[in-house]
């Protein structure tokens, strides 16, 4: 009798953590459904980073199809499916397609994230807070409703979330000298109690969540919208890549009544320091 296919959902998956998180689950045999907004390679782009360029945006690399091509190369089935958490119906619609084609995910990694300019805080629009809420937030928890009860019924799995010490660090300069703006602060802020909450009504059913917190990461976006040296500066030091893939693998290799793995339950895992213990 041959074992059932392992799935795997990344958000944000065009580049980055995303990306990389999918290409670590791939390699460990999962077969990964994986969203984006850019189709096509040479499509994608950002807004720059702070309010004061307005209307600019920067081209960067990554797509759904260079993402397909790279984890097909590692010999397991990948969905791409396009979503941008701007759009209010884009989680309800690729939960839908997931469950449709493949069934439950055993692993749900909510890493994608809508960028809105960084303001300071006299300069912040409350209509770009609120979409920051919106998306950041509100489009989150639905994705993740919208998976449980599936995941669930077919056995449990885990949830692992990404993020941000911008939730608890207050900026060490205002936007654009260093610092982050309070929208996305803000959401971030109240992405992280999802897993708790999470947890104390899933917990017996299966399902663990996680927070991790990929640290300062460089990546294409990143250094597309510039400004990654002034922060840098500030005295937040690279983290690689890869590090939040290789804990989320570890994480879903992991058995549910896992001592090590469950005593990360309720925490923030760093996971540049947790991957680089792993063998």
């Amino acid at each position: 009798m041959t074992s059932p296919r392992r799935i795997a959902l990344v958000t944000g998956a065009s580049r980055g953590i995303g990306r990389s998180t999918a290409l670590a689950l791939a390699g460990d045999g999962f077969d990964v459904a994986f969203t984006a907004r850019t189709v096509t390679e040479g499509e994608g782009s950002v807004p720059g980073r702070t309010t004061r360029e307005a209307g600019v945006l920067h081209s960067v690399p990554g797509s759904l199809d260079s993402t397909t091509a790279a984890i097909q190369a590692l010999g397991v089935r990948a969905l791409p499916l396009r979503m941008d958490l701007a759009d209010p119906a884009g989680p309800a619609a690729v939960a839908d397609l997931l469950l449709e084609q493949w069934g439950a995910p055993t692993v749900l990694v909510n890493n994608a994230v809508h960028h809105v300019p960084h303001a300071r805080f006299l300069e912040l629009d409350l209509g770009d807070l609120r979409d920051s809420l919106e998306s950041n937030l509100v489009r989150q928890v639905a994705l993740v409703q919208a998976l449980l009860p599936a995941m669930v019924a077919a056995g449990g799995g885990i949830v692992a979330n990404m993020c941000s010490g911008s939730a608890s660090i207050d900026p060490p300069g205002p936007p654009g000298e260093g610092g982050w703006g309070l929208a996305y602060a803000a959401a971030k802020a109240g992405f992280g109690r999802i897993a708790g909450a999470v947890n104390a009504e899933f917990r017996d059913q299966g399902i663990r969540a996680f927070n991790l917190e990929p640290g300062f990461v460089v990546t294409e976006s990143g250094r597309a919208r510039g400004g990654t040296d002034q922060i840098e500066a500030r005295g937040f030091t690279g983290a690689p890549v890869e590090a939040s893939g290789r804990v989320i693998a570890w994480l879903a290799r992991s058995g549910h009544d896992d001592p090590e793995a469950n005593a990360l339950l309720g925490t923030v895992i760093d996971a540049p320091r947790l991957s680089a213990r792993l063998p």
